[in-house]
């Protein structure tokens, strides 16, 4: 979820203009918490925090009402309950936001075929072609906004622009439930009138960065030479700034889009000092991400896991695998072998495995020497065990027992596909 609170929402007037536009960026309002406000409706207007039950738990969304007192995602339940001690606390259910998500990307892609997912709550739309059958950008953004409210109950905030950077900033500004559309010939107005902070790309550290020269806007970024911008957020980025403070944004609309990683995290309800019963939550989670890359149809060429100890220090660590896999004993093995050279110094408060720089699962069969082979024969009865018993049905008999997790979604989940 980001950060807004709502304040500041600008919206477009009825009719419009939305001439050179064609690219729609749709961002559904605080998802998991209108998901939960959509089943319980008793919750309509109020501080509503989906996350954790429990004291260490972390929030995963918070509806707009909560984010006027500084709630925010990735925060521990006990410091959002505290700036927001009226907040009603509801669970994840991580199976309902997957099903709504899909019927939403199915009303996307029943007005264009051209839909990136962004994410399971976000994603990019070209309507260029599609305005014979169903009008001009705005009109097909006002279209899709009531759909998608009429058929899931659920709102969303559209940007509508010449690019994909424009029309995500638009939708930004335009949030909760609203429609914002630049045109092209006004592009150039309605970046230079936005903070740096704005721009898609520049974070916290990027936006501390050019402060510190001076510049806090994007005009202030269309007046400062090339050098400048390189020497404060690298070569790279700051050219992409440079090109995107100007309009300038070739990339197009992607249909085929890779997810970067499959990752899986868990937040204790007390601090965690037995290195046993770490590695069991590292396998656990190591399995999880192996029965996530496997139903994507993806496999991991690098494993990582993250570690936050009790003083909220977090560190990470990585390796590149001989081959990549989706077997979840891979997974662990590599997880604990990272693990293993962390220097714990305190007790751990948080634990993560993450499957990165995702390939498509190979299609061939398993070589000769496949190490693999009996894991994969494993790991393959379990996911049909899961699909006919559901989740948890099977597990490993080290894995037995009470949770230890205050929060376990996935971390960054992607879009469902679409069926």
């Amino acid at each position: 979820m980001g950060r807004g609170d709502g304040s500041g929402r600008v919206v477009s007037p009825e009719g419009a203009d939305d001439t050179g536009t064609g690219i729609l960026h749709v961002d559904m309002d605080a998802f998991y918490a209108s998901v939960a406000i959509l089943d319980d409706p008793s919750l309509k207007g109020k501080p509503v925090i989906v996350g954790g039950m429990e004291g260490r738990g972390v929030v995963s969304s918070a509806s707009y009402e909560a984010r006027r007192y500084g709630v925010r995602s990735a925060m521990s339940t006990a410091q959002a309950l505290r700036l927001c001690p009226t907040a009603i606390v509801v669970p994840p259910d991580f199976d309902r936001f997957i099903a709504l998500s899909k019927q939403v990307m199915k009303i996307f892609n029943d007005i264009t075929p051209l839909v990136e997912p962004l994410s399971i709550d976000e994603a990019f739309l070209d309507v260029r072609g599609a305005r014979r059958l169903w009008g001009s950008p705005g009109r097909i953004a006002v279209m899709l906004r009531r759909r998608v409210l009429e058929e899931t109950g659920l709102t969303c905030s559209v940007g509508v622009a010449a690019t994909k950077h424009v029309a995500k900033m638009a939708s930004t500004l335009s949030k909760p439930d609203g429609l914002l559309i630049i045109a092209a010939p006004d592009t150039q107005a309605f970046l230079a009138a936005q903070p740096a902070r704005a721009m898609w790309g520049i974070g916290p550290k990027a936006a501390e960065s050019l402060a510190a020269r001076g510049i806090h806007s994007v005009a202030d970024i269309l007046q400062t030479p090339p050098e400048v911008l390189d020497r404060a957020l690298g070569r790279a980025m700051g050219d992409r700034i440079w090109h995107l403070a100007r309009g300038l944004d070739p990339r197009s609309v992607d249909t085929a889009r890779i997810e970067k990683s499959v990752g899986h995290e868990e937040t204790f309800f007390q601090d965690v000092d037995d290195p046993a019963a770490l590695r069991s939550e590292f396998r656990r989670l190591a399995d999880r991400v192996g029965s996530r890359l496997r139903k994507g149809g993806w496999e991991a060429s690098t494993i990582a896991i993250k570690v936050r100890f009790a003083d909220f220090t977090t560190i990470s660590r990585s390796q590149t695998l001989p081959e990549p896999t989706n077997v979840g004993q891979r997974i662990g093995e590599a997880a604990l072998e990272l693990f293993a050279s962390v220097d714990r110094v305190l007790p751990v408060r948080l634990v993560g495995v993450r499957g990165e720089k995702l390939r498509p699962t190979r299609d061939d069969a398993p070589t000769l020497w496949d190490d693999d082979e009996e894991w994969r024969r494993v790991e393959g009865a379990l996911d049909d065990a899961v699909a006919r018993f559901g989740t948890g049905a099977v597990t490993r008999a080290t894995l037995l027992g009470s949770s230890r997790g205050g929060s376990s979604l996935p971390s960054h989940p992607p879009a469902p596909p679409t069926e």
